[in-house]
């Protein structure tokens, strides 16, 4: 698949939220192409924007800005550098989707929706997954609606307060062996309320997806966002190892 310039189709990045979460998906995307040479990447152009008003405060402590406008600009600045779609590896900022969305003539690959789309795969109605996500993003239904519409409930881990801490630790210096077991943990207590599947719906967790051992699925919403990116720019996959 070829874009407007000849190549393959430009991907562009709304990043910063977090920056190392940015970073790792953009490293997950390398990994994940087949190249001989320079020329065989998928060509990105990212806005990496640590200054995005923060997506807890605006959500859960209602009192900072609204970071939509500032990634709806984000978005309208890629779009004229030549971005033919959008991706953004922060699930809570998608919240603001529809103001994105408004702002540009180009898709975005809505990482949250990819990824229950994913989890719902093989699933029978009524069914539980469970979604290893920041509070903002559970109290504001965004991953309940999505499963909905594959007959699939959702479920989220009862100690917000310990998922919070584990974020904001994340973000401030990177995951440590105690944010590993505290996800081990949340997963398991979702097993045990009948989540046959779990979502990691938080890209500061992304950081550590492989290292979560459940005795159930786990589907990382980084790892599907990487999939649709290279899908849609038309490189060659590397077939899996």
């Amino acid at each position: 698949m070829t874009g407007a310039s000849g190549g393959f189709r430009r991907i562009g990045i709304l990043g910063g939220m977090g920056v190392e979460a940015t970073l790792e998906l953009l490293k997950r995307v390398h990994a994940a192409t087949e190249a001989d040479d320079d020329q065989d990447h998928v060509p990105i152009l990212a806005d990496i924007n640590p200054q995005v008003p923060s997506r807890i405060r605006h959500v859960i402590e209602k009192n900072g800005p609204d970071p939509g406008p500032v990634l709806a600009q984000m978005a309208a600045r890629l779009e004229k550098a030549g971005a033919e779609v959008l991706a953004m590896p922060c699930n809570t900022a998608h919240l603001y989707a529809l103001q994105i969305e408004e702002n540009v003539g180009i898709a975005l690959l809505n990482m949250p929706k990819l990824a229950c789309a994913r989890a719902a795969q093989g699933m029978q109605r009524g069914e539980i997954v469970g979604v290893l996500a920041s509070p903002a993003t559970n109290s504001s239904g965004l991953f309940d609606g999505f499963l909905a519409e594959y007959g699939v409930t959702s479920a989220y881990p009862e100690n917000e307060a310990g998922i919070l801490a584990a974020i904001r630790r994340i973000k401030k210096s990177g995951p440590t062996q105690d944010d590993i077991i505290l996800l081990e943990n949340e997963a398991a207590a979702l097993v045990k309320r009948g989540a046959e599947k779990v979502i990691v719906g938080c890209s500061e967790f992304s950081l550590v997806s492989n290292r979560i051992r459940t005795s159930v699925p786990i589907i990382d919403s980084l790892d599907v966002l990487v999939s649709e990116i290279v899908k849609f720019s038309g490189v060659r996959v590397k077939p899996p190892t």
